[in-house]
């Protein structure tokens, strides 16, 4: 479990083609220096899990489902910045929301605006996303803990503040890139469970929520 409070930002170094698969290979942050194998890292919001760690590089795995929901170009991963956040500990302060690392598909950026020291990114979600995003709920992009802005059909927009565009890769963005979503942790377990329930009680408008 993570908070969508980013850690670093690094480049991918390398990546390897398997058989239903991509290793990666990350620069490593200097101050994550407590990793180990089989710990769990949120790279651009993907919970991924060490498989090697040296002084200088951090390596993991891509597995078939991953790489069929974030339809990679493997070609052009080596040399992306990507964010990096560890795993939350038990005790820990949870600054952003709770982030389980599952993204749940893309979104298509449709505007990326500075105004002053803000800065508004627009982008387009999969209908099938509708009922678990509202104005003022929170939403992952990119393994980063937002604040949805506004609503409009299916296009959502966030503003991020400067302590965000300079922790962050997503000043990166630019329009028609694509960013990793994970939608609110507990929306998604409510209308999983109970979701038929509050369409028989709300009929289609349960977008709204």
């Amino acid at each position: 479990m993570f908070s969508g409070i980013i850690e670093a930002v690094e480049p991918i170094l390398s990546a390897q083609s398997l058989h239903g698969a991509v290793r990666i290979q990350v620069q490593k942050p200097d101050h994550f220096n407590d990793l180990h194998l089989g710990d769990s890292v949120a790279t651009n919001g993907v919970c991924l899990t060490v498989e090697a760690v040296t002084e200088k590089v951090i390596t993991f795995a891509l597995a078939a489902e991953t790489l069929l929901i974030l339809k990679m170009d493997t070609n052009r991963l080596v040399g992306q910045r990507v964010n990096l956040e560890r795993s939350l500990r038990m005790g820990d302060r949870i600054h952003g929301h709770l982030v389980t690392g599952h993204v749940d598909s893309l979104g298509r950026v449709v505007r990326t605006e500075g105004q002053g020291e803000s800065w508004f990114l627009d982008f387009e979600v999969s209908p099938a996303l509708g009922a678990l995003i509202w104005k003022k709920g929170s939403i992952t992009l990119h393994g980063v803990s937002l604040t949805v802005n506004e609503v409009s059909g299916n296009r959502v927009s966030v503003c991020l503040i400067p302590e965000t565009l300079k922790r962050t890769n997503l000043k990166d963005l630019k329009v028609g890139d694509f960013v990793n979503i994970e939608p609110d942790y507990f929306a998604k377990a409510l209308v999983h469970n109970f979701g038929d329930r509050l369409k028989a009680l709300l009929g289609d408008k349960t977008h709204e929520l």
